[in-house]
């Protein structure tokens, strides 16, 4: 009865996520594409609905379709992005063309009223020289001067109306420039905008592909690479919380030998690396804050020197705990792992790295004392590390996946 139950849950899993994936297929924006307003109003009502769809199967149990599922969502979520700021882009550079045009027919009727302008400015000079004298002497008849005074009188309003014109063009000019050249600058940001999400897209199907690999497409191999990290993490956690079983060895100095990291695959480990953490005050803290410069290759992102790697800044003045040049295979905190892999469905917080070196010699950061220890977790089996103490400080260096 109550595997009949599972499959049935099962299947009603399996048909709500794809009932949700059709709902938001409903979404076709591309029909509306000629249509800015409509398009983009269809692409963020899609975006909604692809957002709720990955918040639905991330709360489903941890299975390798649901896995691929939030990846493929993700994917499609960041290819609507794509569309968006295209669509902006493009809305951009036709407003750009419209500015042009206006601000080319705007700069030819300033150009004329300017002509004008000056014209009737010459006018006024020469009627303006002429005093009240020369003017009687030069009238035949009373009417005529009537008339050459409301001419003057005439010629100073209609200059005055020019010049307002002129001031009122040149106003709307100079607005439409502004408009030009602050719609520019936003199309160049839209543009960059455009480069980060096509890596941001690039760097997602690599993810998808590499859970493909690691997992060969086997729902067994994945629930068995689950509870390894499942583990490893509960057992990092436990160490860190100070839950390990430790032995004192002594006082050491910087350089000195203290560990040999394990080759290959070991107690809560795929595969040769030296985890290393460090804490202060009880805190977890970013290692890169406290190591100095070396060679490396950044191994964290999509592939070996990819652009998607995490940081990796050393900015301290303590030795590394093995020889460069170094090789990372995941940084601290929120990594590329954890935003693009099936290891955000164990944790989402790497709390320190993942680091091989030119030997497998581990060395001591910094003088201080030195600690033996290990951890029996979930995983059946003795997670080793060494901990040191660094003198005169309430700084703690960790070292796991090793042997001594």
């Amino acid at each position: 009865m109550l595997y009949r139950h599972s499959i049935l849950l099962a299947l009603f899993f399996f048909l709500f996520s794809q009932s949700s994936v059709f709902a938001c297929d409903q979404y076709n924006c591309e029909e509306k594409k000629s249509d800015t307003t409509a398009y983009s109003a269809c692409l963020s009502e899609k975006r909604v609905c692809l957002e709720s769809k990955i918040s639905d199967i991330q709360s489903q149990k941890a299975t390798l379709n649901s896995t691929i599922s939030i990846i493929s969502s993700k994917i499609t979520l960041q290819e609507l992005t794509i569309s968006q700021t295209l669509s902006e882009i493009t809305k951009l550079e036709n407003d750009i063309e419209l500015l042009s045009e206006r601000i080319s027919t705007l700069n030819f009727s300033l150009d004329q009223l300017t002509a004008m302008l000056l014209k009737r400015v010459r006018e006024r000079y020469k009627s303006s020289v002429t005093s009240p004298i020369t003017l009687i002497a030069n009238s035949q008849s009373f009417s005529e001067l009537i008339t050459s005074s409301r001419y003057i009188s005439q010629a100073s309003l209609q200059t005055a109306v020019v010049m307002r014109q002129a001031e009122l063009q040149k106003q709307l000019f100079d607005l439409q420039k502004e408009k030009k050249e602050t719609a520019q600058l936003l199309l160049e940001q839209k543009r960059k905008l455009l480069e980060q999400q096509k890596r941001e897209l690039a760097s997602q199907k690599a993810g998808q592909q590499k859970i493909l690999q690691d997992t060969k497409n086997s729902e067994s191999v994945y629930q068995k690479q689950l509870a390894a990290v499942s583990a490893e993490f509960q057992a990092i956690q436990a160490i860190i919380s100070g839950n390990g079983s430790e032995a004192k060895v002594g006082d050491v100095k910087a350089g000195d030998t203290i560990a040999f990291v394990i080759s290959g695959a070991s107690c809560n480990s795929s595969g040769t690396h030296l985890h290393f953490t460090v804490t202060e005050n009880d805190s977890v803290k970013n290692p890169f804050s406290y190591l100095t410069s070396i060679d490396h290759t950044n191994c964290s992102g999509s592939s070996c020197g990819s652009a998607d790697g995490d940081a990796f800044n050393p900015s301290g003045n303590l030795n590394w705990p093995l020889s460069g040049p170094i090789r990372l295979l995941q940084g601290y905190a929120s990594t590329w792992g954890v935003q693009h892999t099936w290891v955000s469905r164990i944790y989402t917080f790497h709390n320190g790295i993942d680091i091989t070196g030119s030997s497998s010699t581990v060395k001591a950061v910094a003088d201080g004392t030195l600690y033996r220890g290990s951890f029996s977790g979930s995983a059946g089996c003795a997670l080793r590390y060494v901990k040191l103490e660094h003198a005169n400080s309430s700084i703690v260096s960790w070292y796991l996946h090793i042997y001594y």
